[in-house]
C-alpha cells in the first residue's frame, strides 16, 4: 500500500457556548458510553466500535485528480467505504450518509466512490470525505447509522484527529445523518454540524405513508398489482415474497393502466382518468410517479419481508382519500389494513427521530424536490421543536426541482455556513446564505437558487395523516429509552 505522510491537522479554535456545555469529565462520558452500550445491546449501535483494516490506495474519481488523496476498504462489519483527503486539506472531515436504500444483499463498493463523485464539491472545497455504502443493502436506518460512524473511525484511525467534523446526509441518507446525531453526535468531539440536503425526515412510520395510499389506490384504479389470476396478498406487504417481478415488468403494468409515460395524445380516455385520479388522490408528481410506486413495492417487501418477518408496519385505517372524480366509491372500495403495533415500534425504533440533538444542524431542500416532498422539512422542525432543540435548527430552500443532486455552489455555501456556525456560536439565515452564494459559485457556475422567504407548509398538508399522527416526535426520547430494553427490538443489522 502506497504510504502518504498524513496531513497536519489544524487546532480546533476556543469552542462556541454550546459545544463548551457539552463537555465531560472523563469519568462520565465513560459511564455515558457504558450506559448507551448497555441500553442498545442488541442493535446495531454498539457495532461501530469493532475494529477495521487500514485504508488501501486508490484511484480518485476524475474531477478530483491531481487535488486530493483516495483510499477504499472494508470496515470490520463488512461495509466497502471511500475515502478522499484533499492535497491543500483543511484538517476538517465530511462523513457522507448516502441515501436509497439500495436492495442489493452485499454492500456495493461502488456506491462510496460512486457518491464521493457525485460530492466531489466537498473536497475541492478542502474538506476530507468518507462515506460508507454500509454492510448490505436494504432497510435499516440504525444500521446504516453504526456503518456511517465506522467510516469515521476508519478515518481517524488512518489520519489521526481532526479539526472539525460534519455529517451530510442526502434523500434517505438525511434520517441516518440525523440518526447518528442524535445516537452518536453527544460524545463530545465526534462531530461539529450536520448538513442535511433533500432529506428524507419523516421516519419510517410517517416517512412512507404517502406511499401507503398510493399502493392501494394504484391497486384501486389499476387492479393489476397483484393481476385477478395472480396470487393475492396484501397490500401492506409491497410485493409477494416469492414474486420475480422486475422494475421493468412494474413499468408494463403502470403503462399499461396509466400510459403515464405516453404523449397525452396517444393514452386512452381511461388511462387519462386513471393517471388522473392517482396523481389528484395522492400528491405524488406525475414525473415521479414510476419510482414512488418503485418503492411501495420492492422496498415495501424489503421492509416487510425481510426486514420485519412479514409484520405489517404499516396502516391506511381512517384515512379519508379525496380528490378522485368519485371519492365515495374510492374510500368505500379501496384496501384498508392496521398495522401490527409491535412491527409498527420496530419500524419506529430504527428509522423515527426523537430530536434530541446537540449538534448546529443546517438543512438545504429544493421546494419542487418530487421525490422527498419539501414538507418532511416541516416535519423534522416539528420534532426538534417538540425536543426543545429547534434553536439548533436553520433551514434554508431553493427553486430547484430535483432530488438527487443540487448547485455545487449551494452544497459549498452550506458547508462553509456550517463551519462557521460550529466554530463561532453564530447561525446563519436564509438571507445570509443566499447572499454569500453568488461569490461561491464564481468557482462553479452551477447557480444559486436559494428562496429566502419560502416556508414549508405541515406535513399533513402533503401526506395524509393517520389518527394520532400530527404530533411530533413520532417517538419520544422516553420512548425510544424504553424500546430499547426490549430484546430484539428494531430492525436487524
Amino acid at each position: 500500500m502506497q504510504q502518504h505522510p498524513t496531513p497536519r491537522v489544524p487546532a480546533r479554535t476556543t469552542a462556541p457556548l454550546y459545544r463548551r456545555g457539552r463537555r465531560r469529565s472523563a469519568l462520565v462520558a465513560a459511564l455515558l458510553a457504558t450506559a448507551l452500550l448497555t441500553t442498545a445491546a442488541h442493535t446495531p449501535v454498539v457495532r461501530a466500535d469493532a475494529p477495521a483494516a487500514s485504508p488501501e490506495a486508490a484511484d480518485c474519481p476524475s474531477v478530483l485528480a491531481g487535488k486530493a488523496r483516495c483510499y477504499t476498504g472494508r470496515d470490520a462489519q463488512g461495509a466497502h467505504y471511500a475515502i478522499a483527503v484533499p492535497t491543500r486539506w483543511n484538517g476538517s472531515l465530511v462523513v457522507h450518509a448516502h441515501g436509497g436504500p439500495d436492495l442489493g444483499e452485499a454492500s456495493d463498493p461502488a456506491r462510496s466512490t460512486g457518491d464521493l463523485e457525485r460530492w466531489a464539491v466537498m473536497v475541492k472545497e478542502g474538506y476530507a470525505w468518507a462515506g460508507s455504502s454500509y454492510r448490505r443493502g436494504g432497510y435499516g436506518t440504525r444500521m446504516a447509522a453504526a456503518d456511517t460512524e465506522s467510516v469515521r473511525r476508519v478515518f481517524v484511525d488512518r489520519f489521526g484527529r481532526t479539526g472539525r467534523t460534519y455529517l451530510h446526509g442526502q434523500s434517505w441518507g438525511g434520517n441516518v445523518a440525523a440518526k447518528v446525531a442524535e445516537t452518536y453526535g453527544r460524545k463530545p468531539g465526534a462531530y461539529d454540524g450536520v448538513l442535511l440536503t433533500n432529506g428524507v425526515l419523516g421516519g419510517g412510520s410517517r416517512g412512507y405513508d404517502h406511499r401507503v395510499d398510493l399502493r392501494v389506490v394504484y391497486q384501486y384504479y389499476c387492479g393489476n398489482h397483484p393481476r385477478p389470476t395472480e396470487p393475492r396478498y396484501p397490500l401492506w406487504q409491497g410485493l409477494r415474497p416469492d414474486s420475480t417481478m422486475t422494475a421493468a415488468g412494474l413499468r408494463s403494468r403502470l403503462r399499461e393502466c396509466t400510459g403515464f409515460d405516453a404523449d397525452p395524445a396517444a393514452r386512452t380516455p381511461l388511462q387519462q382518468r386513471n393517471l388522473d385520479d392517482i396523481l389528484a388522490v395522492t400528491g405524488i408528481p406525475e414525473r415521479a410517479l414510476e419510482s414512488h410506486l418503485r418503492f411501495a413495492t420492492f422496498t415495501f417487501r424489503d421492509i416487510v419481508s425481510t426486514r420485519l418477518g412479514g409484520r405489517n408496519p404499516f396502516s391506511n385505517q381512517g384515512v379519508r382519500y379525496a380528490g378522485s372524480h368519485d371519492d365515495r366509491a374510492l374510500n368505500a372500495g379501496v384496501e384498508r389494513f392496521a398495522a401490527d403495533p409491535a412491527a409498527r415500534r420496530d419500524l419506529s425504533f430504527d428509522s423515527d427521530l426523537t430530536g434530541s440533538i446537540s449538534l448546529p444542524v443546517l438543512t438545504l431542500h429544493a421546494i419542487d424536490d418530487p421525490t422527498a416532498f419539501v414538507e418532511h422539512e416541516s416535519a423534522y422542525r416539528a420534532t426538534l421543536r417538540g425536543a426543545g432543540r429547534a434553536h439548533l435548527l436553520v433551514q434554508s430552500f431553493t427553486r430547484e426541482s430535483e432530488h438527487s443532486g443540487l448547485s455545487d455552489a449551494e452544497y459549498a455555501t452550506s458547508l462553509a455556513a456550517l463551519d462557521r456556525w460550529a466554530r463561532t456560536g453564530h447561525p446563519p439565515t436564509p438571507r445570509s446564505l443566499a447572499a454569500a452564494c453568488p461569490a461561491v459559485d464564481r468557482a462553479y457556475g452551477a447557480g444559486c437558487f436559494y428562496d429566502p422567504a419560502f416556508t414549508p407548509a405541515p406535513y399533513a398538508s402533503r401526506v395524509l395523516p393517520r389518527p394520532g399522527g400530527r404530533h411530533w416526535p413520532a417517538m419520544t426520547a422516553g420512548q425510544e429509552r424504553a424500546w430499547s430494553r426490549i430484546d430484539g427490538v428494531g430492525i436487524a443489522p
